[in-house]
């Protein structure tokens, strides 16, 4: 069997580049770099690979210096050496750019919905809402369970960490992990996550209930979340032509901005990755400590965005659903699996050259 690489991973990406070229150009709306606003992406990815890099390498050659600094530098290239030699350098490199092209097609796809299918299905996602808690509305339930202050601070951080956290995680996948099976297997279902969800919001096209019924929560106590609701709104006002009254376009222009509108709601993103961080730490039987973390963040994850609205309850189940397609498709499209049930399987380490083989501890170190 051939060693963990980023093909299958690489092919879903490059067909996700293919139809943001379509549709691009079938309704000529222009492709952007979705974080170029601040800091372009030329600049933020090296930035951020290079800093993984060095905290990898870094405190290995200050421990193996014990304080001897002229013998830093010789300990620094020799770890370097160690651990990161062609074979894990290319590993790196191409599972990166799966993964960036693969999202940055996802934020321009994401952008393009309200010019494809403009219907909003809001009102049938809250008849369902309402239909599955028994005539109540979710996120006023949480209001009343959770209360509207301290608890919507603690909502929001766990929110807003979600976004820090998932490109740790692959960091960790590329460049900490010593088993390239596991990080092609999670930087792929991942990467997954980003195509499946842009089809979903194609399919039905949403806007969450913060935008669609915002009077039911304008009782929470202003968090970090609150004024990023509003300015992805502003966004969207700037990207998206708005239509009034009178029925006259009198909003946005894609072409006058670098922005990308970013409003979208079925099925749930935050849900859907953090589905997949859970499945993938419980097949590869991670440390019991992680496996229970991850579970615990995923119920958080999905109290949040109910919370303050950002999704309907029904998306957080499309999100589920969505999380667990995409590690079973990764662990196929990644070699990951016995017969069709997904399974960690050892195909080496980056320096060695053993037979490929089923493994269940090996994934303990992943």
């Amino acid at each position: 069997m051939r060693r963990a690489n980023f093909m299958f991973g690489g092919a879903c990406a490059l067909a996700l580049a293919l139809a943001t070229w379509f549709v691009s150009a079938v309704e000529d709306l222009p492709i952007r770099d979705p974080d170029g606003v601040v800091v372009p992406a030329y600049l933020q990815i090296p930035a951020i690979v290079g800093f993984a890099w060095l905290l990898d390498v870094l405190p290995r050659a200050l421990l193996r210096s014990r304080h001897d600094w002229p013998s830093l530098r010789a300990h620094f290239g020799e770890v370097v050496r160690e651990r990161w030699n062609r074979r894990h350098t290319i590993f790196a490199l191409s599972g990166l750019a799966t993964w960036y092209v693969s999202y940055a097609a996802f934020r321009n796809l994401k952008s393009y919905v309200p010019f494809v299918n403009g219907r909003i299905w809001d009102d049938t996602l809250e008849r369902i809402d309402h239909a599955l808690w028994l005539g109540n509305d979710p996120a006023n339930v949480l209001h009343t369970v959770f209360g509207t202050t301290w608890m919507a601070e603690v909502f929001s951080a766990v929110y807003v960490t979600w976004i820090v956290m998932v490109p740790a995680s692959i960091a960790i996948a590329l460049i900490f992990t010593r088993h390239p099976a596991a990080g092609s297997w999670y930087v792929t279902a991942i990467s997954l996550c980003w195509g499946l969800g842009a089809l979903g919001y194609f399919l039905l096209p949403t806007l969450g209930p913060a935008y669609s019924e915002p009077g039911d929560f304008t009782d929470l106590t202003h968090t970090y979340t609150s004024t990023l609701i509003t300015d992805l709104m502003d966004d969207r006002k700037l990207v998206v032509p708005m239509p009034y009254g009178n029925g006259v376009d009198m909003g946005g222009d894609p072409h006058a901005t670098h922005l990308v509108q970013t409003i979208a709601a079925f099925p749930s993103l935050h849900v859907g990755i953090m589905m997949t961080i859970c499945l993938f730490l419980t097949l590869i039987a991670a440390a019991r400590w992680m496996r229970i973390a991850a579970w615990a963040y995923l119920v958080l994850t999905i109290l949040a965005t109910i919370y303050f609205g950002w999704h309907f309850s029904v998306d957080a189940l499309g999100g589920m659903v969505l999380g667990g397609l995409a590690v079973y498709v990764a662990a196929l499209g990644t070699g990951n699996h016995v017969g069709w049930v997904p399974r960690l399987v050892d195909r080496g380490t980056y320096d060695d050259v053993d037979e490929a083989q089923p493994s269940a501890d090996l994934s303990r170190t992943a």
